[in-house]
């Protein structure tokens, strides 16, 4: 009777074992990785259950011939979770860069590009700017007007990883604030470093216009007095 009893008891774990493995949810993703504007029409599919990403990474320069696009979209890898993360740097010499990673949970979720236009209204800040593809420093450096987010004046430097031609960068412009003190790996071969600087100016800024204009009411002060 004991006998009957437990493996009754173990039949039913089992079952139960066996639902709770069927009930996890699964999603179908796409699988793609492209370095151009428009990725091929074929794609591959895998399965996950921890969802789907979809990132994409630009270079814009003033010529399309020395664009960089990479784009890459799959399942999110189980010993990983995903999150949600963007930032975009506008350097010297017309560079510009943007970084754009999505996360998702439901199936062929990741299956558009990404698109974004990023606004061109000037928010005040004003930043140095240079650019350089041959050393770790500039020699000349001009000053820029920031955009939209871009509300930090960041530094960078960059080389390829091992194994890669060897590639020196080095830049200052204007940078989305989550773009400051980060290492990461870039363009599917670039190891860049980045910190942020105070701004030459903030016309944005109440504080700053107060101690501008401090002198102005020292000297009005002294003559009504």
């Amino acid at each position: 009777m004991a006998w009957s009893y437990s493996l009754k008891n173990l039949l039913t774990v089992f079952g139960v074992t066996i639902l709770a493995v069927g009930s996890v949810e699964c999603y179908q993703c796409t699988v793609q990785e492209c370095q151009s504007t428009s990725c091929p029409g074929n794609t591959n599919v895998c399965t996950a259950t921890n969802g789907c990403f979809n990132q994409i990474q630009k270079f814009d320069t003033p010529s399309l011939f020395t664009d960089h696009v990479f784009k890459q979209k799959g399942c999110t890898k189980e010993s990983s979770s995903c999150s949600n993360h963007s930032f975009s740097a506008t350097l010297g010499d017309q560079r510009r860069f943007t970084f754009e990673n999505r996360c998702c949970k439901t199936d062929q979720c990741n299956k558009d590009d990404i698109t974004s236009s990023p606004s061109s209204q000037a928010n005040g800040v004003e930043c140095p700017a240079c650019y350089n593809e041959k050393s770790l420093s500039c020699s000349s450096v001009t000053t820029i007007k920031c955009t939209g987010k871009e509300t930090k004046c960041i530094e960078f430097s960059g080389s390829t990883l091992a194994g890669l031609s060897s590639l020196l960068l080095y830049g200052k412009g204007c940078a989305t604030e989550n773009a400051c003190n980060m290492q990461q790996n870039v363009l599917n071969g670039i190891q860049i470093k980045t910190s942020c600087t105070s701004p030459v100016s903030n016309n944005g800024n109440p504080t700053l216009k107060l101690m501008s204009s401090f002198p102005i009411v020292l000297l009005l002060l002294k003559v009504l007095l």
